[in-house]
């Protein structure tokens, strides 16, 4: 299942400093997304996103709501 990969990957990131600050780094859920599937992870940026509000060890994941760029 696509969320267990994710849970999977947070585990991860907390004991890798480099992972972690790839992944805080990025931009979008999608970005995470594409970062944990080079490292053999499997999972949607809004897979990623259905776990806000949970914690995943000791990462908690949280939607950022950013607004866009109006013209």
């Amino acid at each position: 299942m696509s969320l267990d990969q994710a849970r999977a990957f947070l585990t991860r990131m907390q004991a890798d400093q480099a992972l972690r600050n790839e992944v805080l780094a990025a931009a979008t859920a999608d970005d995470v997304a594409l970062i944990a599937t080079g490292r053999g992870y499997a999972f949607s940026g809004d897979e990623l996103l259905r776990l806000s509000g949970q914690k995943v060890g000791r990462v908690k994941v949280t939607k950022q709501d950013i607004p866009g760029e109006y013209n």
